[in-house]
């Protein structure tokens, strides 16, 4: 499979971990789910076992190979943090971040309670970034936990975005990544949502990436957001 990535924010993803399980609303229609149970039908070993949780120890090395560097995507077809992933598999993962020391790695991830706990424990190298997805506001307690984490850059993904974002709070924060939901039953993204939040981003100074408005037919809606497209990136990343 290639590693180049269609992700507007990214360059690549590594997979050293596949599967996951639903823990929270922005998971309902997940994209990593279809993709692996698709891949499953195509015959990818890699993906014999469905969405179920693997880990790939044959991918660890994989960016040492990509000599030019890339923001590389972690885990886009799992979550680093899940349960089912040891502590000592992250921390191989963590140690290849290390290495490469050329690349950017971002991490993201629902399960922000056990990131925080193994941040505390393991040192997150200055070449990863660490994310959560707040799809809802009621999930704003993820960004609390992020901020206890040691990464270099701390940023969110807001996507899906299935209701307002009401006082966003982006102390401690370095970016913001929000999208809509696609694919199919794709929930509906209200723009004034998305002005709330890009306006928010704008009034802190905080660097904003306008991913997709998303829907059924993503490419025909586009991303344009006022007239342009918005691919701000942290100040680590202009460096």
């Amino acid at each position: 499979m290639s590693t180049r990535s269609h992700i507007e924010w990214t360059d690549s993803t590594w997979n050293p971990v596949t599967g996951c399980s639903k823990i929270s609303a922005g998971c309902a229609h997940c994209y990593a789910e279809r993709m692996a149970l698709r891949l499953q039908a195509m015959g990818q070993p890699k993906y014999v076992n469905g969405f179920d949780v693997c880990l790939h120890p044959d991918a660890l090395e994989q960016p040492l190979r990509w000599r030019r560097p890339r923001r590389v995507f972690v885990n886009s077809m799992s979550d680093l943090f899940h349960r089912d992933v040891p502590d000592a598999f992250v921390e191989r993962i963590v140690n290849v971040m290390r290495r490469a020391h050329w690349h950017t790695f971002q991490i993201l991830t629902k399960r922000s309670e056990r990131m925080a706990e193994l941040s505390a424990v393991m040192t997150f190298p200055p070449n990863a970034w660490l994310g959560v997805t707040v799809e809802r506001a009621d999930y704003m307690w993820r960004v609390a936990d992020l901020c206890r984490s040691t990464a270099a850059v701390r940023f969110l993904s807001l996507e899906p975005l299935p209701g307002p974002m009401d006082d966003l709070d982006l102390r401690g924060i370095d970016w913001v990544v929000l999208g809509g939901e696609s694919g199919p039953g794709a929930r509906p993204l209200d723009p004034s949502w998305v002005y709330a939040v890009r306006d928010r981003c704008v009034e802190t100074e905080v660097p904003f990436f306008f991913k997709q408005w998303g829907g059924v037919r993503r490419r025909k809606a586009g991303r344009r957001l006022a007239g342009r497209t918005w691919d701000q990136l942290p100040m680590a990343a202009l460096a």
